[in-house]
């Protein structure tokens, strides 16, 4: 029995499920994918088992549908040269075709969406026959994870680091071995790695500062994001040292620290990086009185970068094998003034 049959057999039982997979089995889903079986996995790739946070799932032939559940997933499965045809939105800013990392790999087929960041709509991914689900970079809770496998085996983030928290390194190797590609997935990850030693051999100064990114998403409300968060770790592997008085701040199970304007003292170190979403957010962080009186602010030692267009903070935002090139890129000349 085929993987696909011996999915839609069991998952037909589950009467919740049941109508979508009928739809699915009647060629009802969702758009067609350039599929994984269209490029052979590595000989001897299957079946295999992948431990994660809640267990371990065994993919036991090279899947063909691909759904992604976390943030950023998709553009490790992309890198792979397979396109899901199941993504989630996030921000309301289509997963697909939006960054330039990525565009030209979605092409004209974007995926469906079948959720909003960590609420997912079950029927609708039933209904795409996925041969498999990624949720790495997600907040993936245990009930969703148990009716998802009823669908298709998932693999779910990490079981090592808390959620959000897992390196980049560890949530692409899981994607790497489900799909068959383990191997090309250590080579992008080597390559990636290589990118970041290259730059730090270049800029050793940046060894010797402290960095912090941060935000304010509202009026008196200031946001450090702490060294688990992708933004934090893209500065790390550049060479620059975090600050651990920020991490000291940060909740259990969040990834950022959050202050008022009469905290702003924490953000006094070597160099900030603040990742806004428009240049109003940028003057009213600049006319905030207290910020000025910030030596970081007053020596020029800020630099204000934006999200999207160009698309700079979104690219180190995700920190996948995909981006991290281009985050490289365009961030670094803005550093050392060099652009």
């Amino acid at each position: 029995m085929s993987l696909r049959s011996a999915r839609f057999a069991k998952s037909a039982a589950v009467s919740l499920l049941a109508l979508a997979l009928a739809a699915a089995l009647a060629g009802c889903g969702g758009p067609e994918a350039e599929e994984a079986g269209d490029a052979p996995a590595a000989e001897g790739a299957f079946p295999v088992t992948i431990e994660h946070k809640y267990g371990e799932t065994e993919i036991p032939e090279q899947p063909e549908r691909v759904v992604t559940l976390g943030l950023s997933d998709q553009d490790a499965v992309l890198a792979l040269g397979v396109r899901p045809v199941g993504s989630v939105d996030w921000f309301k800013e289509e997963p697909y075709g939006k960054w330039p990392w990525t565009e030209d790999l979605w092409g004209d087929e974007p995926p469906q969406i079948v959720g909003e960041r960590d609420e997912y709509d079950m029927e609708r991914i039933a209904a795409l026959a996925p041969d498999v689900i990624i949720a790495q970079y997600s907040g993936m809770r245990q009930e969703q994870y148990e009716t998802l496998s009823r669908i298709a085996p998932v693999v779910a983030q990490p079981a090592d680091y808390p959620d959000y928290a897992a390196p980049w390194q560890e949530m692409a190797r899981p994607i790497g071995a489900a799909l068959g590609r383990a191997d090309e997935m250590e080579a992008l990850i080597e390559d990636m790695d290589e990118r970041y030693a290259r730059v730090r051999a270049e800029h050793p100064e940046f060894a010797e500062e402290t960095l912090i990114v941060a935000d304010s998403f509202e009026p008196g409300v200031y946001s450090a994001f702490a060294d688990t968060d992708p933004k934090a770790i893209f500065f790390s592997e550049l060479g620059f040292r975090l600050s651990p008085e920020v991490d000291g701040l940060v909740e259990d199970g969040a990834n950022v620290a959050q202050f008022g304007a009469e905290r702003l003292d924490l953000l006094d170190v070597d160099r900030l990086v603040w990742v806004t979403s428009s240049e109003e957010s940028n003057e009213r962080i600049r006319d905030e009185p207290l910020y000025q009186r910030l030596a970081v602010a007053e020596d020029g030692r800020d630099l204000f970068v934006p999200y999207e267009d160009p698309d700079i903070g979104a690219a180190f935002s995700f920190n996948t094998v995909l981006s991290i090139p281009y985050a490289i890129d365009q961030t670094v000349p803005l550093l050392t003034g060099e652009e």
